[in-house]
């Protein structure tokens, strides 16, 4: 098979991975087609966690004898005894001829021992191929596993004037119909939804996975809700804010010290998850430490809905990985609040962005950035709240 043909096939099996996209929490999203005489003979995809891998799935959904085969498959096989047995061996016994894989498995503890499994057995392996788009398919997955950290992606909704709420804290509704339902997608493929105290207190909201759908019932049951959390570094939160329910889907942050004890044993009787991290210099939650208990936990990617204070010290703190922003055709004014609150003097301490992808949704556009810190030392004497 010529190299085009290689990645016609994986681009095939990132398509199916892709189906993934909401469910497969905390494994990553993985796609496999087996090709014979130029041909599909079987393809699957890693539904969920517990179930059958991408690879056992195609072998099952197989319409002929796969000996001799080419597995194309997006991340290295396994070959590690999890909730279900190694891919790589499932491979072998069925008989492969090759395997062409996307990527190998970021997690350095078992990085290449799949495909050197595979290799010892007399199959041909050859890779990567669309190694970026197969990446690209688990970026909170790959993070979590490289750097110990979740992907953390930054949701912001603005006007023209880019401003995100009136002075007052008003801020419904700034975009259209259209755009808030693409963040309940953005929701639903995320792991958890993070905010802070100040959001909560300002707007008492859910931020749970709304399902538009005729069947709300039938529609809640395929549906996995992300994890909330919420930044509050005193624990000020109220037993009764929607956020905390249901109870064992929410979790806060909070500093040890100078806690309430009884409205911390108030919280975790309700069943709410009551996180320690320690002080920053500025006297607030340390969010590093917190976005890498996240990752302890297996969250892969996290979701940052909150208001400028809170975002802008994500921002300043380098933990932002991807800024999507919703602009609205509306002037909300100069007294209005500002995107991200940041202690910014001059224009050499400008944060780059890179734009990825813009579209239009509804009357409002979609601004995906990237951004570029190229200054280490940025906001090292930021000192204003981080909890809005």
């Amino acid at each position: 098979m010529t190299v085009s043909n290689h990645e016609h096939w994986m681009a095939k099996a990132i398509q199916l991975a892709q189906k993934g996209l909401y469910t497969t929490h905390p494994n990553p999203r993985v796609g496999c087609v087996l090709v014979k005489d130029e041909q599909i003979i079987g393809q699957g995809f890693h539904l969920k966690a517990g179930e059958g891998h991408a690879e056992v799935n195609a072998l099952a959904d197989a319409k002929q004898d796969v000996a001799g085969a080419t597995a194309y498959v997006t991340l290295e096989p396994c070959s590690h005894h999890g909730k279900t047995p190694p891919c790589a061996d499932a491979l072998i016994k069925a008989g492969v001829a090759r395997v062409v894989y996307g990527m190998q498995d970021p997690n350095p503890e078992v990085s290449g021992r799949g495909l050197g499994k595979i290799k010892k057995a007399g199959i041909d392996v050859i890779g990567p191929v669309l190694e970026a788009d197969c990446e690209a398919l688990n970026p909170g997955f790959v993070k979590r596993m490289r750097e110990g950290l979740p992907f953390i992606r930054v949701k912001l909704a603005m006007s023209l004037d880019g401003r995100t709420a009136m002075e007052s804290g008003e801020s419904q509704w700034i975009t259209g119909p259209e755009a808030r339902l693409d963040v309940q997608r953005l929701r639903a493929q995320s792991d958890a939804i993070v905010t802070g105290i100040g959001s909560v207190l300002m707007d008492n909201p859910s931020m749970t996975v709304r399902i538009d759908s005729e069947n709300q019932e039938a529609a809640a049951k395929t549906v996995r809700q992300p994890l909330r959390v919420i930044m509050d570094t005193a624990l000020s939160i109220l037993p009764e804010a929607k956020i905390l329910y249901p109870s064992n889907q929410a979790c806060v942050f909070c500093v040890e010290d100078d806690l309430e004890i009884e409205h911390l044993e108030a919280l975790k009787k309700k069943g709410v998850t009551v996180r320690f991290s320690p002080r920053g210099e500025d006297g607030r939650l340390d969010l590093l430490d917190a976005m890498e208990q996240l990752a302890d936990a297996g969250i892969n990617e996290v979701l940052l809905e909150t208001g400028a204070e809170l975002a802008g010290g994500f921002l300043q703190a380098g933990l932002v990985d991807e800024i999507v922003v919703y602009m609205a055709p509306k002037l909300l004014g100069s007294s209005a609040r500002p995107l991200f609150q940041l202690p910014l003097e001059t224009i050499d301490e400008a944060v780059e962005l890179e734009l990825k992808s813009v579209s239009q949704i509804g009357q409002d556009l979609r601004l995906v950035y990237k951004p570029n810190y190229l200054d280490d030392d940025f906001g090292d004497d930021f000192d204003d709240g981080l909890e809005e």
